[in-house]
């Protein structure tokens, strides 16, 4: 059961970030931006992605020192990832430069997550 729900999180959530970091430029065509705006978005996802994942493992170590489990950091990641979803599929002015910056955070650090909840779920045996 703890691989079911660790897998439709898993599909569920890397999958929809995914899918806003690979269409973000036709996300910012179609709300109007212009293209070098556009690039911006591109940036602050990517710039984001990489401070998710340096600091993410991190922070994480430090909550689990103050006995909060990685299952419920990654469920937070969840709901900040579904946060700009919101933000980029109901737009207000700037709301896209947000969801930029949390998609690319959330996304590395459910990604460094998963492979630690794994381990700490399952063993290391293989």
């Amino acid at each position: 059961m703890d691989m079911m729900i660790l897998f439709i999180a898993t599909f569920c959530g890397l999958g929809s970030s995914l899918t806003e970091v690979d269409n973000l430029g036709q996300i910012g065509e179609s709300l109007g931006y212009p293209t070098k705006t556009i690039s911006t978005f591109v940036s602050l996802v990517s710039i984001w992605n990489y401070f998710g994942r340096g600091f993410s493992g991190f922070v994480f170590d430090l909550m689990v020192k103050w006995k909060v489990p990685r299952t419920l950091m990654m469920t937070f990641m969840l709901v900040l990832s579904s946060l700009a979803y919101l933000s980029t599929a109901f737009p207000f002015p700037g709301s896209v430069y947000v969801a930029s910056v949390i998609i690319g955070v959330s996304f590395r650090a459910q990604l460094t997550l998963l492979f630690t909840i794994i381990s700490e779920l399952f063993g290391l045996k293989y």
